[in-house]
């Protein structure tokens, strides 16, 4: 950066005792304003370098972890409702049919403070995915009620609950780690359908390697949801 200099004159006039120069003053606002300018710079150099354009420190865990990991999430919940059927894997058709699926999402840098998101490569979220049809009133509303006293008691925040009567529905979502982890639980009264679903925090798959196409985790395939999975 320039060096800030006060105007020279051949023969420069006398300042009055006590006084300063104009050129002395100009320079004095000079190196303030500078300084006022670069402090704001550095600092922002800093607090960039020290992370806020985004975490990317995920943990190195397998796919399969992370998708049993989502789909226990969701049998406990399963349990805490009281559900006694077996749901198997799949769905025939969502929104209708019972449903038990697993996937794999992207996961995010973050940007330069938040401005733009990019994908991280080798780097994925596992969520899980559930549904009953013919889940009447009884067993939809005392389940929903258990759940969300036990999920406050086991630490999770509750970012919504809604009970909605007999003609809109019913909404639970929790989260916990800062949002990383996430459930939410919705159920239909006109339709007498639930669903549930879970999603972890983001990993790097150990196994991906520059130049590799497609997401970690997007070939998992849960096991079989109900009773038999129960913990003895």
């Amino acid at each position: 950066m320039p060096d800030e200099t006060a105007p020279t004159d051949a023969t420069p006039d006398p300042a009055p005792a006590g006084s300063r120069s104009p050129s002395s003053v100009l320079g004095a606002l000079g190196c303030g304003c500078v300084a006022l300018l670069v402090v704001p710079v550095v600092v922002l150099v800093v607090l960039l370098s020290g992370g806020l354009s985004g975490s990317t420190d995920f943990p190195r865990t397998a796919p399969e972890k992370m998708a049993d990991r989502a789909f226990q999430r969701s049998q406990e919940a399963y349990d805490l409702m009281g559900f006694t059927r077996t749901v198997r894997p799949g769905v025939e058709k969502i929104g209708v049919s019972t449903e038990n699926t697993l996937s794999s999402g992207y996961c995010y840098d973050g940007g330069l403070l938040g401005l733009e998101d990019k994908t991280v490569d080798g780097a994925y979220r596992m969520s899980h995915s559930w549904a009953l049809d013919h889940v009447p009133a009884n067993q939809a509303v005392s389940g929903l009620r258990r759940l969300h006293r036990q999920l406050k008691d086991d630490g999770w925040e509750v970012t919504s609950y809604r009970e909605g009567g007999k003609s809109k529905s019913w909404d639970l979502y929790v989260q916990r780690d800062d949002g990383s982890e996430r459930m939410s639980f919705i159920w239909y009264p006109d339709r007498e359908y639930f669903t549930g679903g879970t999603s972890v925090p983001c990993a790097y798959d150990p196994e991906w390697e520059s130049g590799d196409t497609g997401l970690p985790g997007d070939d998992q395939s849960p096991p079989a949801l109900g009773p038999a999975q129960r913990k003895k």
